[in-house]
């Protein structure tokens, strides 16, 4: 049972879902995500931070979903039908992160991630490397960080 694991985990290293915010694209490691849906019906919670856009009711879990743009301080934009929520594990919590567009799964070569240089170290709180992908680059998220351990608790207890 335990070689299944060691396995698993192997073929999930150095695996990124990408996905975008306006021409931003941003990249999460592949071992937080459980799955992509369709923005669904989102029930607004009182007294929750503006990015904290309500709780969605997935196959009878109750999910919080934060939307991505609002975290990360951008404009709110109306949703289409390439808005996505990628429900993802933080802390033992299930969210979903409402995205502009998921792009694709990736594998960036460990040689290729860089740490983000330190300019303003408080706007870089959610970016935990930087993944270069040809000419590109790719902003990866430390999902740790998305919720601090206050939200966390308090998003564990609602489902």
């Amino acid at each position: 049972m335990q070689e299944d694991t060691v396995y698993e985990e192997d073929t999930q290293r150095g695996k990124y879902l990408t996905f975008s915010l306006d021409d931003e694209f941003f990249g999460i490691e592949i071992k937080h995500v459980t799955e992509i849906i369709g923005v669904q019906t989102i029930t607004e919670v009182p007294e929750m931070p503006e990015y904290i856009r309500g709780i969605i009711n997935l196959r009878g879990k109750i999910i919080p979903v934060m939307d991505v743009r609002l975290r990360f301080k951008k404009e709110f934009r109306d949703y289409n039908d390439r808005t996505c929520v990628i429900v993802v594990d933080i802390n033992e919590v299930s969210i979903g992160l409402i995205v502009d567009q998921v792009s694709e799964v990736l594998a960036i070569a460990e040689e290729n991630i860089v740490a983000p240089p330190e300019l303003n170290h408080s706007s870089h709180t959610y970016i935990k490397a930087i993944g270069k992908v040809g000419d590109e680059v790719k902003l990866i998220l430390d999902c740790d960080k998305l919720l601090n351990h206050e939200e966390s608790e308090h998003l564990a207890n609602m489902g």
